[in-house]
């Protein structure tokens, strides 16, 4: 489950703002919009999406608050109850030796 936030910023600090949403990590999907309400730019916000990949993001977003003087981001955010996920520990022993360092599988051939 997602929810859903709007927050009202004017077009110098737009891009400040964005840059701020993503950096709390818990953001899926950014849209934003005029002051009346018109869709402009929607774009996905993954887990793991460097600098490089949203440079051109952050490059159509200045250009956008040059041009907005007021403008709404609707941020789509993942729920914390979903979030958590707990695993029951199985009693059946496993075949194959695992790392318990790292958690993962070793393959013995």
């Amino acid at each position: 489950m997602s929810i859903k936030e709007t927050f009202s910023v004017t077009g110098e600090n737009l891009l400040k703002r964005i840059k701020e949403l993503i950096a709390e990590g818990n953001v899926t999907k950014i849209s934003i919009s005029d002051k009346n309400g018109k869709d402009i730019m929607s774009f996905p916000v993954t887990l793991g999406v460097i600098g490089v990949v949203l440079a051109p993001i952050f490059a159509a977003v200045g250009a956008l608050a040059a041009l907005l003087t007021e403008c709404k981001i609707t941020v789509e955010r993942t729920d914390k109850k979903d979030e958590t996920v707990t695993e029951e520990p199985t009693s059946e022993p496993t075949s194959e030796p695992t790392n318990s360092s790292t958690g993962t599988d070793i393959e013995v051939h």
